[in-house]
Order: C-alpha cells, then structure tokens, then sequence
C-alpha cells in the first residue's frame, strides 16, 4: 500500500513528465528521505505549481535521496493525466489521496472498536 506522511514537503524546479528531482525540505518540513527512508518507497503524493493552474496527485516511487517518479497519475490538471511541467518551482508533498480514503474503513473500525452506534 503507499505510504504518506505527516509534514514531508520539498521543491523541485524540474521540466516535463519525467522523475522528478527533489531540491530538499521546505522549512518547517521533513524531507522524503527523512519521512521514507533509503530507497523503494511507494507513495502518495501531489506536485503543485507556485505560480499558474498546473497540479498533479498520484503514486510514485521515492528512491531514497532525491529522486521521485511518478508511476500512477490519479487526477490532475491535464485531463487526470501526466502533466507536462513549466519552468518555474513546484511544491511536492506527500499527502492522502481521496480514492484510498473514500474506500476506508478506518472510520467504521474505530467506532466499533470503541462501542459507538453508527447511523
């Protein structure tokens, strides 16, 4: 299953549809390489343009230092396709993704695991 986690937000200034290369921790954010270690993390995550409409949300491989490529696109600014990157600085975090949310049971299972009546 991909993994996300808690306040991991880098920049990027890399072009087109390819790996993107990671240019560290924004601050007051922990790296990918601190939030996922050394190599082979499949994650979630979304690359955000700082300036004009592009974004993007999927499943990529973190190669453990600076690397990340994008394998699965899952909605994006492009048709929900690849997105072709301008120039300029991307924000790149790991977040949630709605489709694995809106098939969860994590809501359900606390509830029950704490007594309480669902509707």
């Amino acid at each position: 299953m991909p993994r996300t986690a808690d306040r991991c937000k880098e920049t990027s200034t890399t072009t087109g549809t390819g790996t993107l290369t990671l240019a560290g921790a924004v601050s007051q954010y922990q790296s990918m390489a601190t939030a996922f270690g050394s190599g082979g993390a499949l994650i979630q995550y979304a690359i955000v343009g700082q300036t004009g409409t592009e974004w993007e949300t999927g499943y990529g491989t973190f190669n453990g230092t600076t690397s990340l490529t994008r394998d699965t696109i899952i909605a994006s600014s492009n048709a929900n396709a690849v997105v072709t990157l301008s120039a300029g600085t991307k924000d790149v975090f790991a977040t949630f993704l709605y489709n694995i949310a809106k098939g969860s049971s994590v809501g359900s299972t606390l509830a029950q695991s704490r007594g309480w009546a669902l509707p």
